[in-house]
């Protein structure tokens, strides 16, 4: 009598942990510097503006980053303009430097007016101070008295900057890993059989998209993070690029293929260290903000979290 006995040339593994990666890549000033290893989240550090750079800058794989904006801007709410349009402005000028907050150029009033003038609104020479507020938009121009003198929008946070606030409020993280074969002591996968892959519990902060706002210097931002994208890179030199979060296996999908995000091993793992390959997600996004009047484009990249997986190779033995 003969019969058909499936062996699987691995031997026994050790459990599969889950291990979280701190592997960052550079990219602009929104840089993955850091990933918490506990949460696979990103720690982001916002830096002063600087132009775009670094691995990655102006990647033709998906779109670009746009760069930091002016910090300068007029919007003309404040002028009573009903429909203005808003924009870029120059951060100084022959009548004084810009403040967001007042729209206008700000220079002191040279000499300051006398005690008593309208313009101290109550308060005494030597109470703070007052200042010309000239709009160019306009062509207004009136007095102002502040304790402080108003802040140099030019000085200030630019557009960018107030987005990476807002990008740091998201707190974006690399996904939990939904693989079949699922890691772990007693689970061993085929070679020949297709593997699944997807993001497990998959909500706002790992799989988008997600929308935050933020202000600071007289600039609100208003940002929405989207994933771009999920590279698996599987440890058997392969990497899978997925567009979506991936589809979940489910006992009733049998021998079928991943409609969206899956691999077919062609060797075992029986070589690799732990006799596992790594399974490494890498989540890659893309945050386009707009406030001050303008719009651009961040790319953040390298939030990632990997697994270990055991894969088998099978062999008929006919008894």
């Amino acid at each position: 009598m003969r019969g058909l006995v499936i062996r699987l040339l691995i031997s026994s593994v050790a459990a599969g942990a889950f291990v979280a990666s701190g592997h960052a890549t550079t990219y602009a000033d929104t840089v993955c510097q850091q990933t918490d290893p506990a949460t696979g989240q990103c720690l982001i550090s916002v830096e002063t503006p600087s132009s775009p750079t670094g691995p990655g800058a102006g990647s033709s794989d998906g779109p670009t980053d746009t760069g930091s904006g002016a910090a300068c801007f007029w919007d003309g709410t404040k002028q009573g303009i009903s429909k203005p349009t808003p924009g870029p402005v120059p951060c100084s000028s022959d009548a004084g430097y810009w403040s967001n907050e007042h729209q206008c150029y700000i220079a002191p009033v040279d000499p300051q007016p006398p005690a008593g003038d309208p313009s101290w609104t109550g308060h005494q020479p030597g109470d703070g101070a007052v200042y010309n507020c000239y709009q160019p938009q306009t062509g207004s121009l009136v007095m102002l008295w502040a304790q402080d003198p108003p802040a140099n929008s030019g000085a200030g946070p630019t557009p960018r900057d107030v987005a990476q606030v807002a990008i740091k409020q998201m707190a974006l993280r690399a996904v939990d890993i939904g693989i079949t074969p699922e890691p772990g002591q007693n689970s061993i996968g085929v070679v020949g059989m297709p593997v699944w892959m997807w993001a497990a519990n998959p909500d706002s902060h790992t799989v988008g998209p997600i929308t935050e706002s933020a202000s600071a210097g007289g600039i609100t931002i208003t940002a929405t993070a989207e994933l771009q994208k999920i590279t698996w890179d599987m440890g058997d030199g392969s990497k899978v690029r997925c567009t979506s979060a991936g589809t979940p296996y489910r006992a009733s999908y049998g021998g079928a293929e991943s409609p969206d995000c899956g691999h077919t091993y062609e060797k075992s793992s029986s070589k690799k260290q732990d006799r596992k390959y790594t399974v490494t997600a890498t989540s890659d996004w893309v945050i386009t903000w707009e406030g001050a009047g303008q719009t651009g484009t961040i790319r953040l990249n390298g939030l990632t979290r990997s697994t270990a997986i055991a894969v088998g190779e099978a062999q008929v033995l006919v008894q």
